[in-house]
């Protein structure tokens, strides 16, 4: 079977993002300015940090007054009482607190270090952080939309972060939101090459593509939100990032 090349496109004049901006048209200007356009099939992925910009997810740590279980969760791990504080008021629950660490569980249902806010390539002071976007599923949709009218093009759309995995040293890129992807791929009923019959192979399609855009789009100075992965096999669908999440009663570890 012929598979094309899977191709990495980095969008690399997208404007620093500030709140109110439209993500889905800075976008199309991007491309414009780039030469560039979207085929059907095409995956956007979008970085979270710019979409939490846009929506206005900033929150200014020096207006922060931590309350008793902040300071004792700073005292532990070392980190701002502040951050510590905002953490808490934007988490579902405090899964583990260790001494650096601290692993919550978001308003999503997404299991992460410090319940996803970012205090890197967000406002150049260590004071102003961001919140992970609300709806990230809603987000992608909308800068969807705004794609798909103006290319006239069926693509699919994922808004990323970056998030450790459980057992495994380091981070990888993560689908928190989507929009026109199925999240997973079945390999279920297909044969392997020696004409087994796969049976339980069920694929994080949508992690995958995000960890593949995280490629290009880095951690550092690359200034590289937006990178569109072109010629990837997935489900077209309507789905939520949401049901990437482990049910609870079927996590052994919890």
């Amino acid at each position: 079977m012929h598979h094309p090349v899977v191709e990495l496109i980095p969008l690399q004049t997208i404007p620093l993002v500030k709140e109110g901006d439209c993500i889905g048209s800075l976008i199309c200007e991007a491309l414009a300015r780039e030469g560039r356009g979207l085929k059907d099939g095409d995956v956007v992925a979008v970085a979270s940090t710019i979409v939490s910009k846009a929506e206005g997810c900033y929150h200014d740590l020096s207006t922060l007054v931590p309350r008793n279980e902040a300071l004792a969760m700073a005292d532990k791990t070392g980190k701002d009482p502040r951050l510590c504080e905002l953490i808490i008021r934007y988490s579902r629950s405090i899964v583990r607190v260790g001494k650096g660490p601290i692993i919550a569980e978001t308003p999503h249902g997404f299991i992460c270090a410090s319940a996803g806010i970012d205090t890197s390539n967000v406002a150049g002071t260590s004071d102003i952080v961001c919140t992970l976007p609300e709806d990230p599923d809603a987000s992608a949709r909308a800068i969807r939309d705004t794609l798909q009218e103006a290319h006239k093009a069926t693509i699919g759309v994922l808004v990323t972060d970056t998030q450790g995995r459980p057992f495994r040293c380091g981070a990888i890129g993560v689908a928190i939101g989507l929009s026109g992807i199925d999240p997973f791929w079945y390999y279920k009923g297909e044969r392997d090459l020696y004409g087994y019959e796969l049976h339980a192979s069920l694929i994080s399609r949508a992690d995958e593509l995000a960890s593949a855009a995280d490629l290009v789009m880095g951690q550092s100075d690359e200034g590289v939100p937006v990178v569109i992965i072109r010629n990837a096999r997935y489900h077209p669908g309507e789905c939520s990032a949401q049901s990437l999440n482990r049910v609870p009663a079927d996590d052994i570890f919890r």
